[in-house]
């Protein structure tokens, strides 16, 4: 067998390509492939290991591929066998990985309707250029992924992302892919699902961190002000403000600062340890003000915003006359091995994807959608994230989640989604 444990391309013509001694003398007939694309969050692992064994009961080979979608345009000459790229997947390698956070395929930002020239893979021959080249010196390789995967006679694939992953899945599934999505970011804003995996471990360590701080801001008497994730969409904001019964900051909801100081300066006096604190999406701005991005933009069109918190913990302490301190909580949230919560519904999410594939059902999301598992559309991109409702969530008046009149609402206590 080759070095990264791929055999000769299959398909369903080809009932020759047979599986290891513990996979029972299989005949390989369905090759998944499987990709993480994004920001890494913990479940990713778990998710691999359960398409793995879910294919490997149903006699399915299933092949990982290394740095999202990179690894479908990259891929080395045809004849070669890329090990860098690609690599195959068995209950062996995969037994133990569900322990562990991050994801053993690796991932990139990586736009293959977007890619810049100086990122475009070698060897791919000049000529072809004109008719790939996209708008502002950007290409479109989507010929090339779908040549790759023919190449790897890949007959179904599993693509495991957010917004920005799941959009460019969307763009495949027209291209006649046979291929299933799973949400996963911890800012649990993937249109058409109330849940994404990384968002409870996220939310659980969120609330971990910021209450172990609660003792440093009280021995000092200050005011704390936690950043979090949340570009565009303040889900991870404000479930850290409900589980920890504080204030916070989002996207959706332009804030008066001096408001914000004023509400501050009366919790601390009100707390006999006297310290406050609000936690604060990355994306939010006070009303009037702009907030500022710098660097290049990424594959997707992003870049990064200038550090709310550091800024408005300096705003903070000018209207307060209060020391106020920043803490940025962004990665240690998406570090380290995933919940119980993630980790049921990782688990559960590669074998509803599997299910869906052998029933011939694609083009297609695992969701949750009223609090139960079903599947739904692939996002829009053009629609982009989706949204706290500020109406019936948050109270613009005193920057808290609302807490009333949850009878009836879901257990993710979101808002209604769509089709």
């Amino acid at each position: 067998m080759p070095e990264n444990g791929l055999r000769h391309k299959p398909s369903r013509r080809d009932p020759t390509v047979t599986g290891d001694s513990r996979a029972r003398h299989h005949v390989w007939v369905t090759r998944i492939g499987i990709l993480t694309g994004g920001g890494d969050v913990p479940g990713l692992n778990s998710i691999i290991k359960s398409v793995v064994y879910r294919g490997w009961e149903l006699g399915w080979e299933t092949i990982g591929i290394r740095r999202g979608w990179r690894g479908l345009t990259h891929l080395g000459p045809a004849g070669t066998a890329d090990t860098e790229l690609v690599v195959g997947l068995n209950r062996e390698n995969t037994r133990a990985i569900d322990r562990t956070g991050g994801t053993i395929l690796h991932t990139s930002r990586t736009n293959p309707a977007a890619m810049k020239a100086d990122n475009l893979p070698e060897g791919l021959a000049a000529d072809r250029l004109p008719a790939m080249e996209a708008s502002d010196g950007r290409y479109d390789l989507t010929p090339v992924v779908l040549e790759n995967i023919e190449r790897l006679g890949l007959t179904h694939l599993v693509a495991i992302g957010g917004d920005d992953t799941l959009g460019y899945a969307d763009r495949l599934a027209r291209e006649g892919v046979p291929l299933v999505a799973i949400p996963k970011t911890m800012d649990n804003d993937v249109q058409w699902t109330e849940y994404c995996v990384g968002f409870s471990t996220a939310v659980t360590r969120a609330k971990e961190l910021i209450n172990r701080q609660r003792t440093t801001l009280g021995s000092h008497e200050r005011i704390g002000v936690f950043r979090i994730f949340g570009r565009n969409s303040g889900y991870s904001a404000w479930y850290a403000a409900y589980v920890t019964s504080t204030r916070c900051v989002i996207p959706e909801a332009p804030f008066d600062l001096d408001k914000l100081a004023q509400l501050l300066a009366e919790d601390r006096m009100a707390n006999p340890s006297r310290y406050s604190l609000v936690i604060a999406s990355e994306g939010a701005a006070w009303a009037g003000g702009t907030l500022q991005e710098y660097g290049e933009p990424d594959a997707y069109g992003h870049r990064r915003p200038v550090d709310v918190g550091s800024t408005l913990a300096e705003e903070l302490h000018q209207r307060t006359g209060v020391e106020a301190v920043h803490s940025d909580l962004t990665y240690d949230l998406r570090s380290g091995d995933p919940d119980a919560l993630d980790q049921m519904v990782a688990t559960t999410f590669a074998n509803v994807a599997v299910d869906l594939l052998a029933d011939g059902v694609h083009g297609r999301m695992v969701a949750i959608r009223d609090g139960k598992y079903a599947h739904a559309p692939l996002p829009d991109a053009a629609l982009g994230p989706r949204h706290v409702d500020v109406a019936t969530m948050y109270s613009t008046e005193r920057f808290r989640p609302l807490y009333g009149h949850r009878l009836g609402m879901p257990l993710l206590l979101g808002p209604p989604l769509g089709p």
